[in-house]
């Protein structure tokens, strides 16, 4: 008999607020303690044990032991696909802004695999703002233009690699810090990828936190990218 996807048994583990709550901390592309998890679930560390156990069991966190600690990360591009596009659809809240957010994580920095913070929110803004990319007729989803494609092209990203990708291909990611959209999805991937082989951007080892340099500085002013 051919076995069928378990969908409410997935549904039943990111439906409980702690569990997504732990999986939206990790969509920020680093790996975590099991005490950090805690922390940003606002549970006891024997509560979220238990619930990465679950996770784990689910195929949705891998761990992987260094020294004293156990570090925790999405299982695959999958699962952070899964979370951007709950990300998209979920109802918005208000929510308290975090204003012991270090300025370097709120200029620029990943999430996931796609660029967020100002950097991010203003890479979107312009390929908005130049029709390289407009609103899909889907919800959060964008559509890319022959501009776009040219553009993008210039700049050495292999768009129809990024469409070949089995995920989701341009989407608005809300932005915590700026309160605005960055690019996700295969294309921001893609152009986080391109900036990085270019070495507009430079990532800090074993954070999340992206440093333009001065190369990048001059040549996104030169785009017109606003930052």
């Amino acid at each position: 008999m051919e076995a069928e996807p378990d969908l409410a048994r997935i549904a039943t583990a990111v439906g409980d607020p702690r569990r997504i709550r732990m999986l939206a901390l990790l969509m920020e592309g680093r790996a975590l303690t099991a005490k950090e998890l805690a922390l940003g679930a606002g549970v006891e560390p024997a509560t979220a044990s238990a619930h990465l156990k679950r996770l784990q069991e689910d195929g949705l966190l891998e761990a992987a032991a260094q020294g004293r600690h156990k570090y925790f990360r999405l299982a695959s591009e999958q699962v952070a696909q899964m979370v951007e596009s709950l990300m998209r659809v979920a109802p918005r809240r208000a929510a308290a802004v975090r204003v012991s957010t270090p300025v370097p994580l709120r200029r620029a920095r990943f999430c996931y695999d796609h660029l967020a913070g100002a950097l991010g929110t203003g890479l979107l803004a312009h390929m908005l703002r130049k029709d390289w990319l407009h609103d899909d007729a889907e919800p959060g989803q964008l559509a890319l233009t022959p501009r776009g494609a040219r553009a993008l092209a210039q700049l050495g990203i292999d768009v129809e690699a990024a469409l070949a990708r089995r995920r989701q291909f341009a989407c608005r990611c809300l932005d915590w810090s700026e309160r605005r959209d960055h690019l996700g999805g295969a294309l921001g991937a893609a152009l986080a990828q391109e900036l990085q082989g270019r070495k507009w951007i430079e990532r800090r080892k074993h954070t999340r936190e992206v440093r333009v340099t001065a190369e990048g500085e001059a040549a996104l002013a030169a785009l017109g990218v606003k930052l």
